[in-house]
């Protein structure tokens, strides 16, 4: 295993501390026993060994300002506290499941009860037909909850969630049930609390390009590319998860780091599945040809989320030309390949896509984003027709992309979920205020309903998906019934499946289809409408759904055929 940069390194009966400050003169490393300097190493790079091993505490200190280590695997005390050298591992040897065998269910550690609250739901999460988990960030955050956004401690695990034990048997118990384990992570900005690094390294930033967080990172410096790309393969190799989800690549101003990156962590993984997933607005299909599996697809979220709520407002202007987006999402992937976006002010977004597979598009219905930046964190259940809504999870459920469902989908939550923070007075008064401004028109909207304050412990409460057992039951057979159909019928031809065709049957209806690996055609016709659609069908009986003389509303129909 390649030795990490950034971290302390055991090293026999001594560990290594390692931190890179190029305007610090000095730097003190403490601990419960005392105090000693850092010495110069070169390149910024100031170290130095103490006897020792895991669970000894330390922190750095320059003048009077003391602070962890930005590569600290564990915290004691929150982002602000101690941090705690931990022991080393390489995952349990679990070798992975293939990249098109994926069905991903986002989650959010705090919300399900920690580490160990996911656990006591695998063996549910993997009898519905879940194939792997997606955590929300897990980087410790200041606070007790988060989205986990506002990480500045990449490294370190959020104490509220459990212990880097608890986490580590969360993978080994997914792994014992054949579910992947899927982190999201955040590259491209730190937090607002708690983040040191231009205290000692303002060259970890770029005063030139600004991002919606702040300053952009400046991966244009070596030891800023490393300190990532440590991170990325602390977690893969190290912890054992079996796939990242790159968070807003978008704003990472990057000058190859990340085609660097997904060749490094391949040629490191050898024969074992990881996979590599992006959040890209910009639509860089190029990524998904160099090494990356997939990308989040927000272009079929926002047709479908259109036909199914008719909001065109905010970013969903782009999308009101339905339901024709939705067909060239099903056979294309993107929507937007280089067309003028009205978002943009009519400059062009995306690159051409529809030479890729559809397995390089993740779809769904709903995520952490398309709910919680909503003023009242409206979930479809609440917004929509409730069997047009069904029809569309069929079509998420049943098409060749690779499907995402957000948590609390599979039971057909109402509940909000919220965006949440648990900031100190100052900054939590800034959010919430911020907030309230920029949803102020949706509050009117809305009955002059108060936006929720972010801060308060009763929006994180109100964000748990609710339980309500007479409909969970026929969302949870709903949810069963389709995976089952997707891993019998979609998932064992899904390698090298084409797109043939796609397009409008009706005002809120499209039929699409692909040719799978083993030739066979597998045919979807989806109708969110209200009146019934005629169009050519295969001549043969759908293995999902029943046809008559036309397809009913609010129905998604599906065949194979030779």
């Amino acid at each position: 295993m390649i030795a990490p940069a950034f971290g302390p390194r055991i090293e026999g009966d001594e560990v290594r501390f390692s931190l890179w400050a190029p305007d610090a003169a000095q730097v003190l490393l403490e601990t419960e026993n005392g105090a000693q300097a850092l010495h110069d190493a070169g390149d910024g790079w100031k170290e130095a060994r103490l006897p020792g091993g895991p669970g000894l505490k330390y922190r750095f200190r320059i003048a009077d300002v003391v602070f962890p280590d930005p590569a600290s695997r564990r915290q004691q005390g929150g982002v602000h506290g101690w941090s705690i050298v931990t022991a080393p591992s390489q995952g349990d040897g679990w070798r992975g499941r293939p990249w098109h065998e994926t069905v991903l269910y986002e989650c959010h550690a705090g919300l399900m009860g920690g580490f160990d609250g996911i656990a006591a739901r695998l063996s549910g999460l993997a009898q519905l037909g879940i194939t792997a988990i997606e955590l929300m960030p897990i980087a410790a955050f200041p606070g007790a909850r988060n989205w986990g956004y506002d990480g500045v401690l990449p490294y370190a695990i959020a104490e509220s969630y459990g212990s880097l034990d608890s986490l580590r048997a969360l993978i080994a118990m997914a792994h014992a049930r054949n579910v992947s384990v899927f982190l999201d992570v955040v590259y491209n900005h730190f937090g607002p609390d708690g983040n040191y690094l231009p205290l000692y390294a303002k060259a970890f930033f770029r005063d030139d390009r600004p991002t919606p967080w702040g300053p952009a990172i400046d991966f244009r410096v070596p030891q800023v590319r490393q300190f990532f790309t440590d991170n990325a393969r602390y977690w893969l190799f190290d912890i054992g998860f079996d796939g990242l989800r790159f968070d807003a690549v978008h704003a990472i101003i990057d000058d190859g780091w990340l085609d660097e990156l997904s060749a490094g962590l391949r040629h490191e993984a050898g024969d074992r599945h990881i996979h590599l997933v992006l959040e890209n607005e910009d639509n860089i299909a190029g990524y998904l040809r160099r090494g990356f599996d997939a990308q989040w697809n927000d272009d079929i979220h926002h047709a479908l989320h259109v036909l199914l709520t008719g909001e065109t407002h905010a970013y969903y202007k782009d999308f009101a030309r339905q339901p024709a987006l939705l067909a060239g999402s099903l056979a294309e992937g993107f929507i937007y390949q280089g067309q003028a976006s009205i978002n943009r002010g009519g400059k062009p977004r995306g690159e051409p896509s529809q030479d890729l597979p559809p397995t390089a598009f993740v779809s769904f219905l709903q995520n952490h984003d398309q709910t919680g930046n909503r003023a009242f964190g409206d979930r479809l259940a609440a917004l929509a027709d409730i069997d047009a809504l069904k029809a569309a999870v069929a079509l998420l459920l049943l098409a060749p992309q690779i499907p995402m469902i957000f948590m609390g989908e599979e039971i057909g939550s109402t509940s909000p979920f919220l965006f949440f923070t648990d900031h100190g007075p100052e900054l939590a008064k800034m959010v919430r205020e911020g907030r309230r401004r920029e949803f102020a028109e949706f509050a009117h909207a809305a009955g002059n309903r108060e936006i929720p304050d972010p801060n308060a412990l009763s929006t994180f409460q109100a964000s748990a998906p609710e339980n309500n057992a007479a409909e969970k039951d026929a969302w949870l057979a709903l949810y069963r019934e389709l995976l089952k159909l997707r891993h019998r019928h979609v998932v064992p031809r899904l390698k090298d499946a084409r797109a043939i065709s796609a397009g409008v049957i009706g005002e809120k209806a499209v039929i699409a289809r692909w040719r799978m690996a083993d030739s066979k055609e597998l045919t979807l016709a989806c109708n969110l409408g209200d009146q019934p659609v005629e169009t050519a069908l295969p001549d043969c009986a759908p293995f999902w759904g029943t046809v008559a003389t036309a397809i009913a509303p609010t129905t998604t129909l599906a065949w194979l055929t030779p």
